[in-house]
């Protein structure tokens, strides 16, 4: 885009919905508030049922709990956005109010990398040092973990406004997406975005980019230790309490992956591919994982099954 080189910035961005499927974003509404109903009743219910139940005050639920505040988070962060453009199109949103929410859809984007970072940890210890695993991870350990992330995730993208606060924009102020995603808005900007696009790179592939590769690491691991099993049914028992967060692990890292290539090389994906990968990547976990873990996870379920009696009853 041609520019004046004087310093503009806009008051406010313009959000888009689905390109090409604007006339029927009333009808497209309807999965999104079962989608995202899903995600705030799931985890919600999750978190209840972990407080409520003794038997499940343990490092690996502690850690689901995090999960679930964090696919909380991501909900409450892109719904207001998304669905006041389904249902009344205001696709305005204040350039500070943009930034603030890009800043928290990334901080919770990076927590919930490291929780389940954190819980490929819990579930190494657990299969491999079975009996060391509740004095490695004592309760103040887990709050320490907690912690850590939490830190974490704020200071290394604490940058990222004063970043894009410092730009140049050009007249064209129309996002890609119904939220705000540092690549996307940094692309608007007609000054030079190399340090954005340098920092950006280096804490994706220092915090998020690091975290998959110890998953990766943490199971290479597991796996050794499942082999040298003595029975089938051991080993079957063991992998069996991986399951759930292998399918999170996938659900989470596919579409986030996925949606960072195409902000940086896809110049040629078509539109309504970039926000279908958004909206998988953004929606999708939060709904899938509370329905992972209440199937396979034997504890959750029974616990959730007495619940439901006494409330019943």
């Amino acid at each position: 885009w041609e520019f004046n080189g004087s310093f503009y910035q806009p008051s406010a961005f313009l959000m888009r919905g689905i390109p090409g499927l604007e006339a029927l974003h009333h009808w497209i509404s309807i999965p999104f508030c079962a989608l995202y109903l899903i995600a705030l009743l799931g985890n919600c219910m999750i978190l209840f049922i972990i407080k409520k139940t003794q038997s499940l005050h343990e490092p690996m639920y502690y850690f689901l709990s995090m999960l679930a505040v964090s696919d909380l988070g991501l909900v409450l962060c892109t719904l207001p956005t998304t669905l006041s453009i389904f249902w009344f199109n205001m696709r305005s949103i204040g350039f500070d109010a943009c930034l603030t929410q890009m800043y928290f859809i990334h901080i919770l984007s990076f927590i919930e990398s490291s929780v389940l970072l954190a819980m490929a940890f819990d579930r190494f210890i657990a299969i491999s040092h079975p009996l060391r695993h509740p004095s490695i991870l004592t309760k103040t350990t887990v709050l320490k973990i907690g912690l850590a992330i939490l830190l974490r995730g704020m200071v290394s993208l604490l940058p990222l406004p004063f970043l894009l606060k410092r730009l140049t924009y050009c007249r064209k102020v129309e996002l890609s997406h119904s939220f705000c995603f540092h690549p996307d808005i940094m692309n608007l900007a007609c000054a030079d975005i190399k340090v954005n696009v340098f920092y950006g790179m280096i804490i994706l592939l220092s915090t998020v980019g690091m975290d998959f590769i110890f998953i990766v690491l943490s199971y290479i691991l597991i796996i050794k230790t499942v082999i040298s099993l003595a029975t089938k049914e051991e080993c079957l028992k063991a992998l069996n309490t991986c399951v759930s967060h292998i399918c999170a692990v996938l659900v989470f890292f596919i579409p986030m992956i996925g949606l960072s290539m195409i902000h940086r090389f896809g110049k040629n994906v078509p539109p309504l591919v970039n926000t279908l990968v958004a909206y998988t990547y953004l929606i999708i976990p939060p709904a899938l994982n509370p329905i992972i873990y209440s199937i396979k996870s034997s504890h959750i379920r029974e616990a959730l099954l007495r619940a439901l009696c006494r409330n019943s009853g």
